[in-house]
């Protein structure tokens, strides 16, 4: 399956053109089936789209109050914690928002209801996607927005990592983490792939040689970015440093 590649010259004209594209896929699945699901990403890009997004004079031609919102993966650590890409995204953008709880699907956290059990949070997020999937494990995400690592991972699925390979069910528990913290919760591939549209957003010239075989659809186990596609459409939207071995 193709993918279409989107340069932008810099990391902040990248940020605000997802930003208005993101909000315009939002306003077209309202239009068309009335609410929207959408997965957010953290990292440094992730957080600058969610700011532009907070900015954008188009923010208020979406109905906030029928927007779900999840999270492709996230760090087990207790509610609030900075490094929680939940917490960050809150700070960019959520707060502001006028969103109604109950469609922000926050991942499992170490003080929730399974404490420290990790397989158990997973699980326990797998069973909320899939209330929402109607008859499928997740719903079919208008967007699933992932970053991705140097290394080529994405949402925490690492290369060569015992993670990377399980399928039996749409989330899972990572362990040995390569990246801090050790321990995580992230969408399986199979979730991924039931989005109607994935973006990758990628910015720097590290992630360079990691876009260039993602986009090539290489080895998944040495790229996992190369293995992730959308239903309907698959775009690496980059900037012009990601973009140097093209």
């Amino acid at each position: 399956m193709s993918s279409l590649v989107v340069r932008h010259a810099t990391p902040d004209l990248l940020a605000q053109a997802t930003a208005g594209r993101l909000l315009a896929a939002i306003a077209d699945a309202q239009a068309a089936r009335g609410v929207a699901h959408v997965s957010l990403t953290g990292g440094t890009i992730g957080g600058k789209t969610l700011a532009a997004v907070a900015t954008s004079p188009a923010r208020d031609s979406v109905d906030w109050k029928q927007v779900h919102l999840w999270w492709s993966d996230e760090r087990f650590l207790p509610t609030g914690d900075p490094e929680r890409n939940a917490t960050q995204a809150g700070d960019a953008l959520l707060d502001a928002l006028p969103l109604d709880p109950s469609t922000v699907h926050l991942p499992p956290a170490t003080d929730g209801p399974d404490g420290d059990d990790l397989d158990a949070a997973a699980a326990r997020y797998a069973a909320e996607l899939l209330q929402f999937g109607d008859g499928a494990e997740v719903p079919a995400f208008d967007v699933l927005l992932l970053g991705m690592g140097p290394d080529g991972h994405v949402a925490s699925l690492f290369p060569q990592h015992p993670g990377l390979g399980r399928d039996d069910s749409s989330v899972v528990g990572i362990r040995n983490s390569p990246k801090p913290p050790p321990l995580r919760v992230s969408f399986t591939f199979g979730a991924i792939a039931r989005a109607r549209q994935v973006w990758l957003v990628a910015s720097g010239a590290e992630k360079a040689p990691a876009v260039a075989r993602g986009v090539a659809a290489g080895d998944v186990s040495q790229t996992p970015a190369a293995g992730v596609f959308g239903t309907d459409r698959t775009l690496w939207l980059i900037d012009e440093t990601a973009a140097a071995d093209l």
